[in-house]
């Protein structure tokens, strides 16, 4: 009988540990992504296919972008430094371009480079049609993407998106303002 109640306390005291040190994403959400078909910066193939396994954080610019993607871009160059010394291991960086009739896989990288991109976990992608990105975004990321008839700018919503290694949407963070690093970093960790 006491080598019973050692067992189930011993039991016990393992599930609590065990739960004490596991790390939880506050108002988490569940958002499936469906596959897409792009281009990157290299002129290369790029689907959700080589985000499999891998925690990402995906937003929405553009090149010629006159306001907010310079500052949206900025800041996930410092998030893309802060995971390197963090030592965290696969994770990528996927920005969508919005404005894909005007950035070239070469504008692209251009523009990236002006932020100190790093290539080796940060993607550009282009590729696909004006449709198709303002139809994905809304779908997959329940964010508003258009294109006006008149002007050069584009419309976007200025949000970063925390990818899982389903490939499913867990949380949004502001991308422009404000943006919560530390709490980017928490829920990248409480994903690997």
């Amino acid at each position: 009988m006491k080598f019973r109640f050692t067992v189930i306390m011993l039991v016990i005291t393992i599930l609590l540990l065990s739960a004490c040190g596991k790390k939880e994403i506050k108002n988490a959400v569940d958002w499936p992504i469906k596959d897409f078909s792009a281009t990157n910066q290299d002129n290369k193939s790029f689907g959700l296919k080589d985000l499999k396994g891998k925690v990402w954080i995906s937003d929405f610019i553009f090149t010629s972008c006159a306001d907010v993607c310079p500052p949206m871009t900025q800041h996930v160059a410092k998030l893309q430094k802060m995971v390197k010394d963090n030592g965290l291991k696969n994770v990528e960086f996927v920005s969508f371009s919005v404005d894909p009739s005007v950035d070239s896989p070469e504008g692209l990288a251009r523009y990236a480079k002006q932020f100190q991109a790093d290539f080796t976990n940060w993607t550009f992608l282009t590729g696909y049609t004006q449709q198709f990105i303002e139809n994905y975004a809304m779908t997959n990321y329940k964010a508003f993407v258009k294109k006006p008839d008149e002007g050069s700018q584009v419309i976007h919503q200025t949000y970063l998106y925390l990818i899982d290694q389903k490939g499913h949407i867990r949380k949004s963070y502001n991308g422009f303002n404000n943006v919560p690093y530390d709490e980017i970093i928490h829920d990248i960790k409480a994903l690997q």
